[in-house]
């Protein structure tokens, strides 16, 4: 019997991110990427759900409840469950710095808690059994520069105040580590703001296997990169010992994973600053073996299965649109999917 956890879901917000402005591409509406997410099959297998950036035009953040119930009956109409949410605390998106001035944090934090709700209803609709709810920084590396010990302790606070907003709707935050966000912009970085955050199960972290493999090659962090700089990616043993090293620094703090692909450059597209390049599953330059690498978060440093993450969502940011409209991308990213669920995952 195929292993039905964790459920594997699509992320949305890749037609937002890098999209829309003057200089990119169009974003592409929700409706699009469900309909191409619920038609991907696999041998009979298929998506089980999305996960939703809470921002207009998908989703918008200010939605009243039932604007909520809505959105949850629609996309239950596709047959798709939602997962995690990302909460829009960019200054761009409504929100503020986590390490700013005392408005730009409360817009932060009220950006958390408006999310917050919403993640509360989706539960209680019913469409919601899974996923917490994604943050950063929202600074970038140069200004976190700045005052590195001053601002880690900053954004700790927030996060903190975040973490007890969470509570309050039983929710969890989980920051994505990526190197483009101060104070999170290197593994080490990562780990010394959650242990200062120190609200495990609360405030953690979220894995997606593009940004934490940057991680090893120290960009934006030479002081914290685990490969040479002439690292030849030919030595997939010192690749493979450097993601275990990352995964196991951060493991014990995930609780929500992306899987992707990475070809170990950097990008960036519309206000996006570059971060780690996502690829597609068939590309030639793809460093990472997708399923053997995503068991370095889903299972322990024994080999057991942790089971922490009921689902598991792929994260392709910053696809071109001609790439992202094709049905064949989303079978593939399934395919890939399906083959990391059947490696680390269990039958309930």
């Amino acid at each position: 019997m195929a292993n039905n956890y964790p459920k594997l879901h699509n992320a949305m917000w890749p037609g937002v991110v890098g999209k829309g402005a003057p200089d990119s591409e169009p974003i592409i509406a929700l409706d699009a990427l469900l309909e191409l997410t619920a038609k991907a099959e696999v041998n009979g297998q298929t998506f089980d759900g999305v996960d939703l950036f809470v921002v207009a035009p998908h989703f918008d953040i200010d939605s009243d409840a039932d604007a909520v119930k809505r959105m949850a009956d629609h996309i239950g109409g596709y047959g798709l469950k939602v997962g995690s949410l990302v909460a829009p605390i960019w200054g761009g998106a409504g929100g503020g710095s986590a390490m700013g001035s005392e408005e730009e944090r409360k817009t932060f934090l009220s950006q958390v808690r408006k999310a917050c709700a919403i993640g509360k209803q989706l539960r209680e609709h019913g469409i919601r059994p899974t996923g917490g709810v994604r943050i950063d920084s929202s600074t970038s590396v140069e200004e976190w520069d700045k005052d590195p010990e001053g601002g880690t302790k900053l954004i700790a606070e927030t996060f903190k105040e975040a973490g007890k907003i969470a509570q309050e709707h039983g929710e969890f935050l989980v920051a994505e580590g990526e190197i483009c966000w101060g104070g999170m912009h290197s593994w080490r970085a990562m780990v010394k703001l959650l242990e200062m955050v120190n609200m495990p199960g609360v405030v953690g972290y979220q894995a997606d296997m593009a940004h934490s493999m940057l991680y090893t090659l120290g960009y934006n962090a030479e002081q914290d990169r685990i490969l040479p700089k002439d690292f030849e990616w030919s030595d997939t043993d010192a690749l493979d010992a450097a993601c275990k090293t990352v995964a196991g620094a951060l493991r014990p703090w995930t609780l929500d994973f992306h899987v992707a692909q990475n070809d170990g450059t950097v990008f960036g597209s519309g206000d996006h600053e570059k971060t780690g390049r996502h690829c597609q599953v068939s590309d030639p330059n793809g460093r990472l073996d997708i399923a053997k690498h995503a068991g370095y978060w889903l299972r322990g440093s024994d080999g057991a299965l942790t089971k922490t993450m009921r689902h598991i969502c792929w994260d392709g940011c910053m696809f071109p649109n001609e790439v992202m409209e094709q049905q064949k991308t989303w079978n593939d990213i399934l395919g890939a999917m399906i083959k990391v669920r059947d490696a680390h995952g269990w039958s309930e």
